[in-house]
């Protein structure tokens, strides 16, 4: 795939017109989005992503156009998973509502220049050493085994209590110093002769870094898709920007999705036999089938890696509303004769 700089910087034209404007349009503002609106501004980052995938297609042909959407359903659904991070972050540092947007938007920004330094850093790891895919690979199947083990073990443990910060973070609470509380929505705040955090400056922090975990899942799944920077750097753009408006959408749903982590642990079980089979074809490991390829094992194309994960998707969506709805269906019969009998006494 040629890209020329001009497709880049057209890239990042996008990219930061779509910053500006949620700066100046929701930022600026302080307040707390309505379910529509959040609803819209969410279809609109969705149909942003579709158009540019459309470009893509009609640039640069089909293969790429549908190595593109395969990476952004795959960046979208892992991104999912990112909201539960948030969610307990957020609370933690008791950000107040109609401040969330701008918080969620510094950290999202933070996030993306960082995917941005892990994405060429992987695309040269690529290009150098063929063999990586064998560690990308198996790094995913042991996310996707965490995974499972995640919703067996916690699978309704979302507490803001039992966050932790991260090392950095608390380097920063404990060097720089911080007031005591919110300042509006500032993350500086001057007063006695010296300047100060607060507390909406380290949830930023928190926010944009904690990323890095998961980039460190979703740049390798996305490699095994698509070995394009371009379009590496492009689905991570639209997923990662597109999460503070579906954050206030499905906040108060994220614990319906009860199968969640078991449908994330099929898409990353998969890609990760994906990029190993990749690499055993590619193979260049002498003690791995005595350095020649091995290639008994088709690699899946893209079209059906395309529709193995939206129906993985599909099916976790679904099994998780009927689980949640017949989950409440239980209390309510359960609270039924509970409360019968207190109206008695």
């Amino acid at each position: 795939m040629d890209v020329h700089s001009l497709g880049w910087l057209a890239l990042a034209a996008v990219i930061l017109t779509m910053i500006i404007i949620d700066i100046v349009g929701h930022v600026r503002t302080p307040h707390e989005p309505t379910m529509r609106e959040a609803a819209w501004w969410s279809l609109a980052y969705i149909a942003m992503a579709i158009a540019f995938g459309g470009i893509v297609w009609a640039v640069w042909g089909g293969r790429y156009g549908g190595e593109y959407f395969a990476g952004y359903i795959v960046e979208k659904s892992l991104s999912v998973d990112n909201l539960f991070v948030f969610v307990i972050m957020i609370a933690a540092f008791r950000v107040p509502r109609k401040y969330q947007q701008e918080v969620l938007l510094a950290g999202i920004v933070i996030a993306l220049v960082l995917r941005l330094i892990f994405i060429l850093v992987g695309a040269a790891l690529i290009e150098s050493f063929s063999a990586i895919f064998y560690l990308f690979g198996a790094w995913l199947i042991w996310t996707a085994i965490s995974q499972v083990r995640e919703g067996v073990e916690d699978p309704d443990e979302h507490d803001a209590d039992d966050y932790e910060p991260s090392r950095f973070v608390r380097l920063v609470a404990r060097v720089i110093p911080m007031t005591d509380g919110f300042v509006g929505g500032k993350v500086l705040h001057r007063h006695g002769g010296r300047t100060m955090i607060t507390p909406m400056m380290l949830c930023i922090i928190a926010i944009g870094t904690a990323d890095v975990m998961f980039a460190v899942d979703s740049i390798p799944a996305i490699y095994s898709l698509t070995a394009e920077p371009f379009l590496v750097f492009a689905a991570n753009a639209f997923s990662l920007l597109g999460l503070r408006q579906l954050y206030f959408l499905i906040d108060g749903l994220l614990d319906r999705l009860v199968f969640l982590h078991y449908g994330l642990a099929a898409i990353l079980g998969f890609i990760g036999f994906k990029l190993i089979n990749h690499a055993l074809h590619e193979n260049e490991v002498g003690f791995i089938n005595g350095g020649e390829h091995w290639e008994a094992i088709p690699e899946p194309s893209i079209p059906v890696s395309l529709g193995f994960i939206v129906v993985v998707i599909l099916v976790t969506v679904i099994a998780s509303v009927i689980a949640s709805k017949c989950q409440a269906r239980e209390e309510t019969a359960a609270e039924g004769p509970a409360e019968r009998e207190a109206v008695k006494q």
